[in-house]
């Protein structure tokens, strides 16, 4: 087909779309060199459309770049076989990027086969992704970590983890390779507290994505759900909630700038407006947001001073009664292979062997337990209540929890009835059921922790009492992994903290010798800051230790 005949085809198309009737189409067919002026009209919307056309490839040029720029990014966190997963912020990243950013790169594609094949494989392992509850959880989690570690939101975007007091400025841990946040990271971040009614922690991270959103006005991003409107309108609203209805309506303001014909918020602006104008003291007034005490704690502020310190002990050496040694404990089994004890504190009397087990017994107990995590529980009066947070049944490596736990019997495997041996000989007491528990696996997510807590009875009701054994009388607790930054033992009413030791045992005794529950072994686990935390517990109960550790008249033995 020659240019004459497309065009008049082109010509015969437009006209059977406006309405023409079928005999003049004929007549254009039939006279194509004399109705050229039929034809040149007909270039007039070939040009439109073509402009259309080109508009539409530039876009499309533009979304391929981006989503190479997407595919660099991502390939080049999977490229680095060295990165820890255990970083809060590239786990955040991970998990917003499968339980969103993915989503939106996928389902922006449409009209293409290969993106069908992509959106049916996508379909396929869809079930084992993260759901939304753990993306709010792995939110929180850096909440959590911003509280607990006064980390300064600024700085967590940029990927760094920085206490700012004042003029001081602390590193907290130096990452070997920088996580940044997005805007969209920080506006989600920022979205969960704010849905939450959460004002106090909605502000900082919202006011960080409305500065990164402006800086990068203009570039859309494909996997992005937020925008710099979105932004702006969260942070105007929470501004509002905090008292201060000036910022408020400047925000609002701006936002008006770029969405002059939103409705909703031309009526905040009249609101806004008006507030100020009845009650001209809202222009300087800010109420004082207090930060959420979620978990209620009394104790909190000890509780976090001491996870602030990382378990450092800058005093321990100035106590002479506290001292480091080779431990047989006068038994044959440990004669030829002592242990390392260092004592960390005298009431409670709380002890430290290090090396306790090796880096493939380690391994071995966390291999056995892994397919058989839970979510943990803490015994509480007459039931035992799972800690904090509802969790997704989903894959667990990606939970954003506070910590899941597994029980071992000694009969899995014979590695853990030698480890039984080894407790037994340098406790002294006998750690066979039922006159102890089961070995329990703990594992920390992110930004996990255990909230202070007793581990023995506090409750004649409790189901510890279960066991026909009495109350748990010591505590043998192994590190099975070392921890980058943060995770250590704090115990809050003696005001001391352990840290994470990898392969080392910590030892305490719950109940005095009266068999009176110590207060003093008030304990918790500091959220992880950086690292995967992973902890094994022997329980052992007071029957069958009546020869082993006599009972004593004195309340202070």
């Amino acid at each position: 087909m020659g240019p004459a005949a497309r065009l008049a085809a082109l010509a015969a198309l437009l006209a059977l779309r406006t309405g023409d009737p079928a005999g003049a189409v004929a007549t254009a067919r039939g006279d194509t060199f004399s109705a050229l002026t039929s034809v040149a009209r007909a270039l007039a919307p070939e040009r439109r459309l073509l402009g259309l056309l080109r508009s539409y490839l530039r876009e499309e040029e533009a979304r391929l770049r981006d989503l190479t720029r997407f595919y660099d990014k991502v390939l080049s966190v999977h490229e680095d076989s060295g990165i820890p997963v255990s970083n809060p912020l590239l786990a955040f990243t991970l998990i917003k990027r499968l339980q969103s950013d993915w989503r939106n790169v996928v389902h922006s594609l449409e009209a293409n086969e290969n993106i069908q094949a992509l959106k049916d494989g996508y379909e396929k392992v869809e079930q084992d992704l993260p759901a939304f509850e753990d993306l709010e959880g792995a939110a929180r989690a850096l909440m959590r970590l911003q509280d607990v570690y006064l980390l300064n939101v600024k700085g967590l975007a940029r990927g760094v983890f920085q206490r700012i007091t004042g003029s001081t400025v602390t590193d907290l841990y130096s990452p070997r390779q920088l996580f940044s946040l997005t805007a969209d990271d920080c506006f989600q971040v920022g979205k969960v507290a704010y849905d939450m009614g959460d004002f106090y922690h909605a502000i900082p991270w919202l006011e960080e994505a409305v500065s990164l959103f402006r800086g990068s006005y203009g570039e859309w991003k494909t996997e992005d759900e937020a925008s710099l409107e979105d932004a702006l309108d969260h942070l105007a609203f929470a501004y509002f909630q905090a008292g201060n209805v000036s910022y408020a309506l400047s925000l609002s303001r701006e936002f008006l700038l770029y969405s002059p014909d939103n409705k909703r918020m031309s009526r905040n602006v009249l609101k806004y407006e008006k507030l100020l104008a009845e009650s001209p003291h809202h222009a300087v007034a800010e109420t004082v947001i207090q930060r959420p005490n979620v978990p209620h704690l009394q104790t909190r502020d000890t509780y976090e001073r001491l996870c602030q310190t990382l378990g450092s002990q800058p005093t321990h050496y100035q106590n002479p009664s506290l001292y480091c040694s080779y431990e047989t404990n006068s038994n044959p089994y440990l004669l030829l292979q002592p242990v390392r004890k260092e004592v960390v504190h005298l009431k409670p009397y709380v002890v430290l062997y290090h090396d306790f087990v090796s880096n493939s017994e380690a391994q071995k107990i966390r291999g056995l337990a892994e397919p058989w995590l839970q979510r943990s529980v803490v015994a509480s009066g007459e039931k035992q209540v799972a800690v904090e947070y509802r969790i997704s049944k989903r894959s667990l490596m990606l939970q954003p929890v506070v910590c899941f736990s597994a029980w071992l019997k000694d009969t899995v495997d014979p590695m853990l009835v030698t480890l039984d041996h080894r407790i037994a000989a340098l406790t002294g007491l006998d750690v066979q059921p039922p006159y102890a528990e089961y070995l329990q696996v703990v594992n920390y997510g992110i930004g996990g922790h255990y909230e202070p807590h007793f581990d023995h009875a506090t409750s004649p009701t409790s189901p510890l009492y279960r066991m026909k054994s009495g109350n748990r009388v010591a505590t043998f607790m192994i590190y099975l992994s070392s921890v980058e930054a943060g995770g250590a033992t704090a115990f809050i009413y003696a005001n001391f903290s352990v840290p994470a030791v990898k392969n080392a045992a910590l030892f305490w005794w719950n109940l005095r010798r009266s068999g009176e529950g110590d207060d003093d072994t008030l304990h918790a686990g500091c959220p992880v800051l950086v690292g995967d935390k992973w902890v094994a517990n022997k329980w052992i109960h007071e029957y069958g230790q009546e020869f082993r550790r006599p009972c004593g008249s004195s309340p202070e033995d």
